[in-house]
């Protein structure tokens, strides 16, 4: 490839709108253009991208034994209201309507689609076990599309099903997609974590995220240094930090605490450790008619903050729940937020604690009275026991159960492999006959990845003041050539057209720089790009037999001798 002859055009400033290093890299580096919101043409150095990395999916799906189709973008309502997920998905699901007034979808994922396949065309426990996958474009409809790439509306997406007789057959499918994933990450030259995660909104019982580490991730990730431990942090149980409740021996008492609706004004006031206060947080859940059910009071410590994921999973959550209104507090309290609490509610209330919570003696909560807080609080004397779950978030430093302390990290998630079970197989009547000839319902789990997100996501774990720093396998290219007066020189000329060639002889993914562009512009672009290996090619150098190479990662500068070069090129590339 020749420079002259490709589509190169770098921008010195990113669009105003681009909040995230990936967005305005990608934008400044000519890798994608933007068309709506949360929908981008991916121009030519971002469509090699996205096809390297396609590549190493494909070479893994099929190395781990699944079977490439491709399933359409546009799908059928009836699917998605026979699987219940016409209703159930949410405003992201983008329904359209065909000139004959018939429903159908832009598809955000495919499980009904590949469902409907299977139960029309798997009949038989011969043909099991067998795992489907497609790379496609999807569309989820965000209400806020950003971060470029990272959350856009239209993105690229590898997804796999797989199809087993029974559970412990499924495992064994689920086991093999992960290990692919741990091989397609680290193929692409990425630091990541497979996180144990929920199941969310695609449903199933088993679960595992692929999270590239990026300070700008927005998932926190908790995991053990010391061993293989790592979680989101929706699904890390949280440890309880106190041992055993010690005794009463305090008095409670009703103390003024003027203008501090904070646990931490609170403790500020009385100087007392923010470890001391319980913080309140008041949720409902609604009957079938959309009127009140009940108000729920969740007690977690002061310097903690309630994880909601754990929150849908406890008793009488399931069917969904929300924040309670200031109207409904006032009524259940007595009071406006701020200074709420479990003793002398105005109505009666079910008061649930955190582990921790549970444990607490002599602490500090809401009077549920404007101004006022008790101190001395203790279970069992000034207030019944309560129910105690863990609902907290982990925080850095809390003991892991197995040894040593819990650190976090920031993540981006880029794969999610799900055990579904029969979650859609069951709704969908995908059965089969089994030795004899007895119907049972097919066990399924769905294996997704981000394709389009995998270069945002490269792009935020790597980069630096100059542009972006590419793993060598999704390069846009591996080398670029950048001949100084290639149209004065005829001994440049002739040496960057000879190690082109010999760098493509190689299998080199290489490109060769001939625009008529000064030094510094074609060095600054080629930076901005992120191309991982550059070869300055000059007549200085040449008097002196060498030329320049550059590793973009580290900056690292070698002088090398014309004739060593695509041998010192070809091992450089081995280490990246």
């Amino acid at each position: 490839m020749h420079a002259s002859k490709y589509h190169i055009n770098t921008l010195k400033e990113a669009p105003a709108d681009a909040e995230v290093k990936s967005h305005q890299l990608m934008m400044r580096a000519g890798m994608i253009r933007q068309a709506a919101g949360g929908i981008y043409t991916y121009m030519p150095l971002g469509l090699r991208v996205l096809r390297k990395i396609e590549g190493i999916v494909r070479e893994e799906m099929d190395r781990a034994g699944a079977i490439e189709l491709l399933m359409p973008i546009v799908q059928p309502a009836e699917l998605w209201m026979e699987s219940g997920r016409w209703d159930a998905y949410g405003p992201e699901l983008l329904r359209i309507k065909d000139r004959h007034e018939r429903d159908f979808v832009l598809q955000p994922t495919s499980e009904e689609v590949v469902t409907d396949i299977v139960r029309n065309e798997i009949h038989s426990w011969r043909q099991l076990p067998v795992n489907f996958y497609h790379i496609q474009t999807k569309f989820r409809d965000e209400r806020r599309p950003r971060f470029g790439l990272m959350r856009g509306r239209e993105f690229i997406m590898k997804d796999a099903y797989s199809f087993d007789r029974d559970a412990e057959s499924a495992q064994s499918s689920y086991d093999a997609m992960f290990d692919a994933y741990v091989r397609i990450f680290e193929r692409l030259g990425l630091n990541f974590r497979a996180v144990a995660a929920d199941t969310g909104a695609i449903g199933g019982s088993r679960s595992h995220e692929f999270q590239v580490i990026a300070n700008t991730g927005e998932d926190l990730i908790v995991y053990n240094p010391e061993t293989s431990y790592a979680a989101n942090i929706e699904l890390a149980p949280a440890p309880c930090l106190i041992a055993q409740r010690g005794e009463a021996s305090e008095a409670l008492v009703k103390t003024p605490t003027p203008d501090a609706p904070k646990c931490e004004l609170v403790a500020q006031l009385l100087k007392r450790p923010l470890a001391d206060t319980v913080k309140s947080v008041v949720f409902a859940t609604d009957k079938e008619d959309g009127t009140l059910d009940k108000v729920v009071l969740l007690l977690v410590r002061g310097d903690h903050d309630v994880n909601e994921v754990k929150v849908s999973k406890l008793p009488g959550f399931e069917g969904g729940y929300r924040l309670a209104t200031e109207e409904e507090i006032i009524d259940t309290f007595g009071c406006r937020p701020g200074y709420l609490g479990p003793i002398n509610t105005q109505k009666p209330i079910t008061v649930i604690a955190d582990t921790t919570v549970a444990n607490m003696s002599n602490f500090i909560c809401g009077a549920n009275d404007e101004g006022y807080h008790y101190t001395g609080v203790n279970w069992g004397r000034d207030l019944p026991e309560p129910a105690v779950y863990d609902i907290r978030n982990v925080v850095e430093g809390d003991p892991d159960p197995a040894g040593g302390s819990l650190a976090i990290q920031r993540g981006i998630e880029v794969g999610h492999v799900f055990f579904l079970g029969d979650t859609y197989s069951k709704a969908l009547g995908a059965t089969y006959l089994d030795e004899n000839g007895k119907s049972a319902v097919i066990q399924m789990g769905c294996y997704g990845i981000g394709v389009s997100r995998i270069s945002a996501a490269a792009i935020e774990q790597s980069h630096d003041d100059k542009g972006i720093i590419w793993p060598r396998a999704i390069a846009p290219f591996e080398v670029v050539i950048c001949p100084i007066g290639l149209n004065r020189s005829d001994a440049v000329r002739d040496a960057a057209h000879t190690l082109y060639a010999d760098l493509q002889a190689k299998g080199v993914d290489v490109i060769l720089d001939d625009r008529d562009v000064r030094p510094g512009s074609m060095f600054a672009d080629w930076e901005l790009i992120g191309i991982p290996v550059r070869i300055t090619i000059g007549d200085r150098g040449l008097k002196e037999g060498a030329v320049e190479v550059v590793a973009r990662h580290d900056g690292n500068v070698t002088h090398v001798p014309v004739n060593d070069t695509v041998q010192h090129v070809t091992k450089l590339l081995e280490t990246l």
